[in-house]
């Protein structure tokens, strides 16, 4: 629809008044034309930075921040292929989850693994099969290392949650879902030694591979899209990550990949912003 405020509704359209601002950072298709609109307005100093294919009008982008593994060609100097999506784990929010968790897991003997369980997307089921296979794998990796698993579940493991906690055993830690009270995942991720991963989360396996830990991918063929596939093929390339057998070598010393660092280095490379 080109440049235009027609997605917006009256009170978001009253909030975009000048000053324009000198950089605009969107995400998603439907925010590029109010992207747009706003770099019209500014009379084209507004540079625009869209996470994500806009899908149309790419000339009018300063940048387009595309995930490698998506599908369908889009290239030109304004184009940066990210290997995983941008994300909130920081350095600085990883030492503050560190800091408010680390009590609460002194306990578990290490080296201590943080299990990141996804769950049902809308291609493919996270079955009870699955949780107990993960489970299980993860539950004799840790014992062979003489450590202790930090699982943490989400929405979307669902009912599944059930045979998350049957098939847990030795030295452990579970939230569950729907128990309440605030999630550790971020401290699970900031104070682990390690990291299991469930591969049908783009996000969590992006946030896991920030963390410097080495990490692996649980990607089941019938949990794992080929999308998700070419995911953790760059991300195995690039030495972020290795696929989950059942075996960890905590010796082994990843690549750290942060994207929202990334993206930023491009957004000053090439003088959309001015300070790092």
């Amino acid at each position: 629809i080109g440049a235009s405020m027609a997605g917006l509704d009256s009170a978001s359209k009253e909030n975009l008044i000048q000053p324009w601002p000198k950089l605009v950072i969107a995400a998603g298709r439907r925010s590029a034309p109010v992207a747009r609109w706003i770099k019209k307005q500014s009379g084209g100093q507004a540079s625009l930075v869209q996470i994500m294919d806009p899908g149309s009008g790419h000339a009018d982008f300063d940048l387009i921040c595309r995930p490698a593994h998506d599908t369908g060609s889009l290239a030109g100097d304004n184009v940066f292929n990210m290997i995983a999506a941008p994300h909130r784990m920081s350095e600085s929010a990883l030492q503050a989850a560190r800091q408010k968790w680390q009590a609460q897991v002194e306990a578990l003997p290490a080296p201590r693994i943080a299990l990141l369980i996804g769950g049902t997307t809308r291609r493919r089921p996270f079955t009870a099969e699955m949780a107990h296979s993960l489970c299980d794998a993860a539950c004799e990796a840790s014992a062979a290392l003489g450590g202790s698993l930090m699982v943490t579940t989400s929405r979307r493991t669902g009912s599944v949650v059930d045979a998350v906690e049957d098939a847990l055993h030795g030295p452990y830690q579970l939230f569950r879902w729907d128990q309440g009270g605030d999630n550790p995942y971020a401290g699970y991720l900031a104070l682990a030694d390690g990291v299991i991963v469930t591969g049908e989360s783009v996000s969590m396996c992006a946030e896991a591979v920030a963390s410097g830990k080495p990490v692996y991918i649980y990607a089941p063929n019938d949990l794992i899209t080929p999308k998700h596939a070419r995911l953790h093929e760059n991300l195995i390339a690039g030495g972020h990550a290795r696929i989950f057998t059942g075996i960890m070598d905590m010796d082994w010393q990843p690549v750290p990949l942060d994207s929202a660092r990334l993206i930023a280095d491009a957004i000053i490379e090439r003088g959309l912003w001015g300070r790092a």
